[in-house]
């Protein structure tokens, strides 16, 4: 029988991988900007060079498959296959909270994937306001010493919280504790949103307390609110949870508007990055490098060739925006202006 932990757990995965009723109804904001086509790139296709260093890692493509899952038994295979494929293309991989594992070590084998990925960018997680229901440093730093991590994900998640049956909602006072992670952890911290964004203001709140790294995890893709709905049998949860369907800061807008404040701060960005033209206009607002879920999840339930052609897709797609942009790297694509359009 499955604990209550690793039943939520199940109950989440279910939910994305029905891939009904789950996705925000609020836009990233991508389709509100656009390239000018170069008709004289003079640039040949071949010589593009998509590669990024992060964090001193040298990766071949700007993507993250970003946070998914652990800690039931399902997520063990998906976890290793989806490590495998990071491996072999040579991009970063972040695993689930992993809040189940540090609360009963029996299920750390689910998160322990770095023997079948040695070489990739890993990134540990936990939800930041766990610091406030009795996680510290300590338990920080054994996500990251679990699966030899080269950097840990504190995530915050207010909206998911409200409407999660188990959901833990004291925030208060939770910024100085993000800070003392921040000074006390072996490894950099990325503060990210789970899907509503992280807005400038908080950004530099963030930055401030010593936060190097902010994944915006914007609007655009799952809606924990509608996954918590279906899990609920509560009607006036399932009532008010349909009321904030819409809710969250565009992607697009949240790398704009911390990186018009924030020069020095790496961008991580994520939430409705479903193509590679959206990855290539996330690096040209600013960002460093991009992620994705729930679309990973979606095709490694299938195959592990089927994640691999996704990502193959990605690839051609962002070359081409930067072919068709006259970009030889990411440098140059970060000098190209992108158009508003207007709505």
């Amino acid at each position: 029988m499955l604990s209550s932990a690793s039943q939520r757990k199940d109950d989440h995965l279910s939910c994305v991988l029905a891939g009904k009723g789950v996705s925000s109804k609020a836009s990233s904001g991508f389709e509100k900007y656009r390239f000018e086509h170069n008709a004289l790139p003079e640039v040949d296709f071949a010589d593009i060079d998509t590669s990024v260093k992060f964090l001193g890692r040298h990766i071949d493509f700007p993507l993250i498959i970003s946070s998914l899952t652990g800690g039931h038994p399902k997520s063990e295979k998906i976890n290793i296959g989806l490590a495998e494929t990071a491996n072999d293309f040579n991009i970063g991989f972040a695993v689930g909270s992993q809040r189940i594992a540090i609360e009963d070590r029996s299920f750390e084998k689910s998160f322990k994937i770095r023997n079948y990925a040695p070489n990739i960018l890993l990134f540990a997680n936990l939800g930041a306001v766990q610091l406030n229901y009795g996680f510290s440093v300590d338990e920080c730093q054994r996500a990251v010493d679990m699966i030899d991590a080269d950097a840990l994900m504190l995530h915050l998640n207010p909206l998911h919280e409200v409407f999660q049956l188990e959901g833990n909602t004291n925030f208060s006072g939770l910024l100085s504790k993000i800070e003392k992670v921040c000074s006390k952890l072996d490894v950099p911290v990325v503060v990210k949103e789970v899907g509503y964004g992280i807005s400038c203001a908080v950004a530099k709140k963030l930055y401030n307390a010593g936060v190097s790294i902010i994944d915006v995890a914007g609007a655009g893709s799952i809606s924990w609110t509608e996954i918590e709905s279906i899990r609920s049998n509560d009607v006036v949860m399932k009532n008010a949870s349909e009321t904030f369907a819409d809710w969250g800061n565009p992607t697009a807008e949240c790398i704009k508007d911390i990186l018009q404040s924030l020069k020095k701060v790496k961008i991580i960005a994520s939430g409705g990055v479903r193509t590679g033209l959206d990855m290539a206009k996330s690096i040209a607002l600013g960002a460093d490098i991009c992620a994705n879920a729930s679309n990973f999840l979606l095709k490694i339930a299938h195959s592990r060739a089927e994640c691999e052609n996704f990502i193959e897709t990605l690839k051609v797609e962002f070359k081409t925006a930067m072919f068709c942009t006259g970009c030889k790297n990411l440098e140059d694509l970060r000098s190209v202006k992108l158009i508003k359009v207007n709505s």
